[in-house]
């Protein structure tokens, strides 16, 4: 049996792979540079099946079938879990250490000349998680040509929907995906570094982000008579400005606390005091601490900024995602993972962002770190994720693997 079992009327097959340069090769161990020298071709082919057959959050059919398949294919025993997605254990032992993947993508338009361009309109993976797909599917079928050396156990969590509220990690959780594990690792796509470097970081590398809806009501009126009715528009410009700047001093300043509005809706008419108004943001922090203490500080400041205007309102506040935080001996394995992998220099510091990522919540049960893979080809211009031009360079994609396979064996030899 092949390791991409595809079959004729498969929806997910893809241009076949290309051999790309292995920045890490040389490092070892053996049986991994025979493998890599072998697979890499593989690997490059499922990042474009599933690049080119995007899905979105906890509809990843496809992708979750490809990942069963190919687990299969070499003697694994893949779990589905409820939905989509889906956890494997290789080896044997008293210690479990879990590598995650997640596996969707986000509902945006691509803009890219290659034949594997997404063939769903409106779906693509803009944010890399085709890649961290096939990286832990490499690592996972390179680690199961030596599942029974292992010195403990590796489990391979593939999970869904990761880009949408509540992230798919809690119900990983809830399928005791995290039973018996000791320590995870994650690795997310980066395209402010070069490929062949990976950024690491002790402590918070993303932020909580919540969710922030308000919908204000009044019983409209005239413009010219605002003092018969409550002019919704004022009140819903109190709040704009108003709340991040009452934030910006009751919150401390160096938790890297921002809310930013994305949305404002009100009214028809120029001459007219609409009823209903809608205003939602994100609210996000570095901090664990402040993150639990937002969400009363919100309700209380909003009270009192439209008390005296007189409007109605209902104020949602939707807790998200608790902020990636690296404990140090993860990050030194991750950062140690990374050497290995691609050689002196290749670990890097990284900054920490305020972008969300439900990776935190397995951080709340189990020690762990999540890295930055570069994906930067060097040259050209450095397109961000989430953006339809967002591109990489496959000659990160053995990198990856280098380094979760490593991160793997230094966890369970540690």
């Amino acid at each position: 049996m092949t390791l991409l079992q595809t079959r004729p009327e498969d929806p997910a097959v893809a241009p076949a792979g290309e051999i790309v340069p292995d920045l890490g090769a040389g490092n070892g161990p053996r049986w991994l540079e025979a493998w890599l020298a072998e697979h890499t071709a593989a690997v490059v082919g499922w990042r474009r099946a599933i690049h080119a057959h995007p899905e979105l959050a906890r509809t990843e059919r496809v992708t979750t079938d490809l990942c069963v398949r190919v687990l299969e294919s070499v003697g694994l025993r893949p779990r589905r879990l409820p939905g989509t997605g889906l956890i494997c254990d290789i080896g044997t032992g008293s210690r479990t250490v879990a590598l995650r993947a997640d596996m969707d993508a986000l509902p945006l338009h691509e803009h890219a000349d290659v034949p594997w361009i997404s063939k769903r309109p409106g779906i693509a993976h803009m944010c890399g998680h085709d890649a961290h797909t096939a990286v832990l599917l490499g690592a996972g079928v390179a680690l199961a040509s030596v599942a029974d050396e292992l010195p403990g156990r590796v489990r391979l969590v593939f999970q869904p929907a990761e880009e949408v509220q509540p992230g798919g990690a809690l119900e990983v959780i809830a399928a005791d995906g995290l039973a018996d594990v000791d320590r995870i690792f994650a690795l997310h796509c980066d395209p402010r570094l070069e490929v062949g470097r990976v950024g690491t970081r002790v402590g918070p590398i993303t932020s909580a982000c919540d969710m922030l809806e308000l919908r204000l009501t009044s019983p409209g009126g005239h413009t010219s008579r605002p003092h018969l009715t409550a002019d919704l528009v004022h009140a819903l410009g109190t709040v704009i400005t108003g709340l991040p700047d009452l934030l910006s001093r009751r919150v401390d300043p160096r938790s890297g606390t921002v809310l930013v509005w994305g949305q404002v809706g009100a009214g028809h008419a120029a001459n007219a005091v609409p009823e209903v108004g809608t205003l939602s943001g994100t609210l996000r922090t570095a901090q664990h601490a402040t993150w639990n203490e937002l969400e009363p500080l919100v309700r209380q400041l909003v009270t009192a900024l439209l008390a005296p205007t007189g409007v109605g309102y209902v104020l949602e506040h939707r807790r998200g995602v608790p902020p990636v935080v690296n404990d140090p001996v993860s990050a030194d394995l991750l950062s140690r993972a990374a050497e290995r992998a691609a050689g002196p220099g290749a670990a890097t510091d990284t900054e920490q962002s305020s972008g969300g990522e439900d990776f935190g919540w397995y951080l709340e049960h189990v020690p762990g770190a999540m890295g930055r893979l570069g994906v930067w080809s060097g040259e050209g211009p450095q397109s961000d994720i989430h953006q339809p031009t967002f591109q990489l360079d496959e000659r990160a994609l053995p990198v990856g693997v280098r380094t979760m396979v490593q991160a793997a064996l230094l966890s369970l030899e540690g």
